[in-house]
Parts: C-alpha cells; structure tokens; sequence
C-alpha cells in the first residue's frame, strides 16, 4: 500500500501542477480584451510581423512571417518562419493552435512543444482582416501583424496607443525588417 501512494502521490501532484501551468500559460493580459465575432477562416493564411518584443525563439530574426492553415480536426497549424540575420539561415517552427473558449471569440492557445501551450489573443483587427494586434498571456508578449509587409501610420498608432492603454512597454518594440 505505501508503494501505490509513493507512485499516486507524486504523479497527482506533477498532473495538478501541468494543469494549473496550462491554465495560466493561455491567460489574457489585464485590460486586454479578445476580438468578438471572430472569423478564423478570414484570419487564415499569411501574415507578415511587423513588430515584436525581443524574445529568445525569435531573437536575431529578420523576414518573419507567420502561416496559419486549418487541420482536418478543426484545429490550427501554425508555421513560423523568419530568417536569422547573424547565422544566416533560414528557422522555421510548426505549431497548433486551438481555441480557448468559443470560435467566434480570438482567444487562442497555440504549442510548439506540447503539452506547453502559450496564449494567442488577437484584441484589435480591421474589419477587412489585413492588420491585427496579437497579445500573449502577459505583458511580455505583443505582435503587431499585416498581410503586407508594411502597415499604414494610422493602424501602427491605433495598435501603439491600444497596447499602451493595456500597459505594454511600446518603445521596446523591435520593428521587423522584411527584404522581399
């Protein structure tokens, strides 16, 4: 009997703790609010970053575009892919993302690494679906995205003054450089 509860107890404990990181890994920022009436079809396809905070898995990366395609599931693949501007070669990562409560509202989990999943909240988008502002779970994370790659003066300070308002640290920003 103390051999079952020397196994029970430490895998209840490793599941409880993978449970309450998978919950606060798909948090939305305070302030933050999901696009409503969200059309994941009219978002599919490829999007072109045109800023980003500095994060490790993107570090050093010019030419970053992001491609998302619906699996037969229903779910999302999401394929990165930038050029690292120091090693000179050409990264390129595969994920899923599902979303977290209904379809029509843009909160999303995505992995690259399953079971870890981040938070994909898309809290601005045009109506025509060319240009988004795209928030992770914290105040870390920030993308500001197009269909080209470049973004008009009035959505960038659209974009800028919303993040703001939410508490990002704008000037941090890198701003993408795209060659083609």
């Amino acid at each position: 009997m103390k051999t079952i509860h020397k196994i029970i107890l430490p895998v209840s404990l490793g599941a409880l703790g993978l449970i309450l990181f998978n919950s606060y890994s798909v948090r939305i920022p305070r302030g933050a609010v999901a696009v409503k009436n969200f059309d994941a079809k009219k978002y599919l396809g490829r999007w072109y970053e045109i800023a980003r905070f500095n994060y490790r898995f993107e570090k050093n990366m010019d030419n970053v575009t992001a491609e998302y395609s619906e699996n037969p599931d229903g779910t999302i693949q999401v394929r990165n892919k930038g050029y690292n501007y120091l090693k000179k070669i050409w990264d390129e990562a595969i994920g899923e993302a599902q979303f977290v409560k209904d379809k029509t509202e843009a909160r999303l989990k995505v992995s690259f690494f399953k079971p870890i999943w981040a938070g994909y909240n898309v809290i601005d988008i045009d109506e025509d679906y060319q240009y988004a502002l795209v928030a992770g779970s914290s105040l870390k994370y920030m993308w500001i995205l197009s269909r080209r790659t470049n973004i008009p003066e009035s959505i960038r300070q659209r974009f800028l003054e919303k993040a703001r308002k939410i508490g990002y640290n704008t000037k941090e920003l890198i701003w993408v450089k795209h060659d083609r």
